[in-house]
């Protein structure tokens, strides 16, 4: 089965307001992108994806992440995550009617291929599921096969409200850099454990190295 994925992107300078405790405001849209592209990266090097559909609306991301071969969807909604997906969806679907589609979050700058790949095979079992992210709380992947819902219940606790919709919660184990999304500081120390991809090493090189720590990027 070949999956299209779908990635939502808020503007970069409204990103990652999390990471506060670790990066100023000049450097999380540049950390925010660099999670990105290394996502998109990923994802696009994965066998079991055709295609990559980034819905956003920030210009500086659509220009980087379509060079990297992503299709950019502009969010025409402007509703917020899960109006977003449901907008990226719906246009791939006009172009591909029927397709497996699954949302991913842009946060994954450690992703590997070959544990997506995992995941998504898994998830093809179910007419819909979703994978947990390390905190158990929330949701980094949401996948739809064939021509089900996607049905996205992003924010808060949406791994219980995901659950509570019907999806199955895929209980998979050596797939951490699908779970490892980055929303704090330990959580981007967490990432670079596992290996990061070259975009977030670059980008988060100068500020770890400030706070007294190195990076880890994967080859």
């Amino acid at each position: 089965m070949q999956w299209t994925l779908v990635i939502p992107l808020k503007p970069l300078t409204r990103a990652k307001s999390r990471l506060a405790d670790a990066a100023g405001d000049g450097v999380r849209p540049g950390l925010a992108l660099a999670f990105a592209q290394d996502t998109v990266c990923a994802a696009l090097a994965c066998g079991a994806v055709s295609d990559v559909a980034v819905v956003t609306d920030d210009e500086l991301a659509g220009r980087e992440l379509a060079a990297l071969g992503a299709r950019i969807v502009p969010d025409a909604p402007r509703g917020g995550l899960n109006a977003a997906l449901l907008h990226g969806t719906a246009v791939v679907r006009e172009i591909r009617p029927g397709a497996p589609v699954a949302a991913l979050n842009a946060d994954l700058p450690a992703l590997r291929p070959a544990e997506l790949s995992r995941v998504l095979a898994a998830a093809a079992e179910f007419p819909r599921a979703f994978l947990a992210d390390t905190a158990e709380l929330g949701t980094t992947l949401l996948a739809a096969a064939g021509d089900r819902a996607l049905r996205p219940a992003f924010g808060v606790d949406s791994r219980a409200r995901h659950r509570a919709s019907g999806a199955v919660e895929l209980l998979l184990t050596g797939v951490d850099s699908v779970r490892q999304d980055v929303d704090t500081g330990a959580d981007l120390r967490a990432a670079l454990a596992l290996g990061v991809g070259r975009y977030t090493a670059a980008a988060s090189a100068g500020l770890l190295e400030a706070l007294g720590e190195g990076t880890s990027a994967r080859g």
